[in-house]
């Protein structure tokens, strides 16, 4: 497997967000190695009325504005953490949020993580069980995805176009017209139909 190079990021959001499905999450943790398949994704971009940056820069949205390929961890109803992938031009504020993740490696951790109690397909689906689940936290706000220990990478297989569905965004006020999320078709771990 390859780690995804800054060019991949540094492209048109929406485009980013279609083509990281398929690819696989990998965070080298303390705790240890967890990884899953990217399942499903959602692009926001200059413009946006959903974007966090849509209103300019500020010490909470100051990552986005960064170069291509860092990762943009907020926090989120006082409890859950979102992972997003900073795309696009540096200062351009935009980014692909994750929104669920094909469980691979370290699955007991991630069900520790969790909770022993949280049934196996619930593992990583949904923005906040995936950062739970993967040990992404507030700190890694920031740090490069190109280079352990938090990376995606490329084994080579493609989703092809008629496996992604496409659809209006979920958990949002704005915008959610939008037809800007992204899942695998018929993948048990999307977090909503």
């Amino acid at each position: 497997m390859r780690i995804l190079e800054e060019d991949f990021y540094r492209r048109d959001t929406v485009q980013v967000a279609r083509e990281l499905l398929g690819k696989i999450l990998i965070h080298e943790s303390k705790e240890g190695l967890t990884s899953g398949i990217i399942v499903e994704t959602e692009a926001y971009y200059q413009g946006d009325p959903a974007c966090h940056a849509t209103r300019g820069r500020t010490k909470r949205n100051a990552v986005m504005f960064g170069p291509a390929g860092i990762a943009y961890v907020y926090f989120v109803y006082g409890k859950h953490h979102c992972f997003n992938v900073v795309t696009g031009e540096e200062g351009s504020g935009e980014a692909v949020l994750v929104r669920a993740l094909e469980p691979l490696e370290g699955v007991e951790l991630m069900k520790r993580r969790r909770g022993d109690k949280c049934p196996y397909r619930r593992l990583s689906s949904g923005p906040g069980n995936l950062c739970s689940a993967m040990g992404i936290k507030g700190e890694h706000s920031g740090v490069s995805l190109l280079v352990a220990p938090l990376y995606i990478c490329n084994d080579g297989d493609e989703v092809a176009s008629a496996d992604i569905l496409v659809t209006s965004r979920v958990g949002i006020s704005r915008g959610e017209e939008l037809l800007l999320r992204f899942y695998i078709k018929n993948n048990p771990y999307v977090s909503r139909r």
